[in-house]
């Protein structure tokens, strides 16, 4: 992949349509412009032109062309915007006519969004939040992902990248004061001030995980014993037949997953195995998955049916109990909820308690961290100001808290790709779509 050739490729959706945009970014962009529309536009400005072949001459399409010089555009590049009709033959025409172009070719996945990055359109933060504006299932994820395409996190971290900065040039003048290497009380009193400001407001984004749900989804298991309808209850939530519904016990033994959007949250609906003893090998299995899940869930739901052995509910972190099949007369009382997921008795009040539930653990999506990246940045970060910390407490050497504080800087730098961070780079942009 070569950074000075010009790019191309499809920025719409595929198949026929009745527009289609092509995008054009680099070096060439004016030249391809003046040989197939004839002439260069204004700047921002749409206008229609006659598109022909740049070598044949041959009529292609009429199109609305876009003319962005750099370094106001997407990318920072010279860039050319092509909207032609549609038609998977016109588009192929178009296509195959720029693909002549001396030095242009087509862009690789998430090429145009790396130039961005690479010639300071964005940072690495803004980059990660537009890929979640484009996977965004719910308005919360959208919002949220809005919040971070507008720099707030990148604002967040390199504010306090800028008080390491300060911390660390302080801890250098101090080498200069003092031939022992002492830090003079009244600096080292500043020093630490700052380091615990620092520290303070690292900790307390990274303590709230309430982006990370939002992102990834809020993960709610069914568990119980078999026949307590987790299949049935899926299915109401999901509203169609994701798992198999069976009297008999032991139908589901793997883990069945369904994403929802309750109230503009996303949540994971997770249907599991029914726990109980067995001496089958693979539904052995299966119980064991569902332990597994419903002790990283976010909230269990167990599922109590009115009938049956009264089972021990899992280790969870959030547990509701649910008392099922409420048409059928019961002998339980201390549930939370009650309802009969055949009749839809009780389902919109396990809606709403549902909806509450997303909403606690999410906030009000505000969080700065979103993504596990950045978690670890912040926390390599404030271990390594908390080394610092303690080596100016106990009268250890400055130039170990130098380069503990200096370690803290990059850590924090990583975030909005101010240091080297390649491989995060190939594996953010390889998840982009061809044309952006």
């Amino acid at each position: 992949m070569r950074s000075d050739d010009t790019i191309f490729a499809i920025a719409s959706g595929h198949g026929r349509a009745a527009v289609c945009l092509i995008r054009i970014s680099g070096r060439e962009s004016r030249t391809i412009l003046e040989g197939m529309a004839g002439g260069v536009p204004e700047p921002r400005r749409a206008v229609v032109r006659t598109l022909k072949h740049p070598v044949t001459g041959e009529l292609l399409d009429q199109a609305l062309v876009l003319w962005m010089p750099a370094p106001q555009s997407f990318t920072g590049e010279d860039q050319a915007e092509l909207h032609i009709h549609g038609g998977l033959a016109t588009r192929a025409a178009v296509l195959r006519a720029l693909g002549v172009v001396e030095n242009c070719r087509p862009a690789e996945a998430g090429e145009f969004t790396r130039r961005a990055f690479l010639n300071g359109r964005m940072d690495l933060a803004q980059v990660e939040g537009l890929a979640d504006i484009i996977d965004a299932e719910t308005e919360a994820q959208r919002r949220q992902a809005m919040r971070q395409l507008g720099g707030r996190l990148g604002n967040a971290a390199e504010g306090w990248r800028e008080s390491v900065l300060q911390i660390l040039a302080l801890l250098e003048a101090s080498l200069d004061f003092s031939d022992e290497g002492d830090v003079p009380e009244d600096l080292e009193a500043e020093i630490l001030q700052m380091i615990d400001r620092v520290a303070g407001e690292i900790g307390r984004a990274m303590a709230d995980r309430s982006g990370e749900r939002l992102r990834e989804g809020l993960t709610v298991v069914l568990a119980g014993p078999p026949n307590a309808g987790k299949s049935t209850l899926l299915n109401a939530l999901a509203r169609r037949d994701v798992a198999i519904v069976s009297p008999i016990a032991g139908t589901t033994r793997d883990v069945i997953e369904v994403h929802c959007d309750l109230g503009g949250l996303p949540v994971n609906i997770v249907d599991t195995a029914g726990l109980r003893e067995s001496g089958d090998l693979i539904e052995q299995e299966g119980v064991s998955r569902a332990r597994a899940r419903a002790q990283d869930a976010d909230l269990v739901l167990w599922l109590v049916p009115p009938e049956g052995e009264e089972s021990n509910p899992p280790t969870a972190r959030r547990l509701l109990r649910i008392g099922t099949k409420a048409d059928v007369e019961r002998t339980r009382h201390d549930c939370d909820l009650m309802i009969a997921a055949t009749t839809g008795e009780g389902l919109p009040e396990l809606i709403r308690r549902l909806e509450q539930e997303a909403g606690t653990l999410m906030g009000q999506g505000d969080a700065l961290v979103t993504r596990e990246r950045h978690r670890q940045a912040l926390q390599r970060a404030y271990e390594a100001l908390e080394r610092a910390r303690l080596m100016l407490v106990h009268r250890g050497p400055v130039e170990l808290a130098a380069e503990e504080v200096r370690l803290a800087a990059r850590a924090v730098g990583e975030i909005t790709g101010r240091v080297d961070v390649e491989d995060v780079l190939d594996r953010l942009f390889s998840s982009f779509c061809i044309g952006k």
